[in-house]
């Protein structure tokens, strides 16, 4: 599974690692990702998701069912 966010499709962005001489080296900064359980009302049972810490915090005000229809996921599969 690649490190992306089932939500938001949050990934990795390329970036520089520069040090104090300036020397500048390429670094991935990745999408902080946690595993997330989340109670899916609808269909009345646990779902288990990959999400970025900002989608939790969205997920928390929003809903799992909106976010997954404008993700545009099928929660049945998780």
């Amino acid at each position: 599974m690649s490190r992306k966010c089932q939500l938001t499709g949050k990934k990795a962005n390329n970036a520089y690692a520069i040090s104090h001489s300036h020397r500048r080296t390429k670094k991935l900064q990745e999408a902080n990702l946690q595993w997330k359980r989340v109670w899916w009302q609808e269909g009345n049972r646990w779902v288990k998701l990959r999400l970025s810490t900002k989608a939790i915090k969205t997920l928390e005000k929003k809903g799992l069912q909106a976010m997954a229809k404008e993700a545009g996921i099928n929660l049945k599969h998780y």
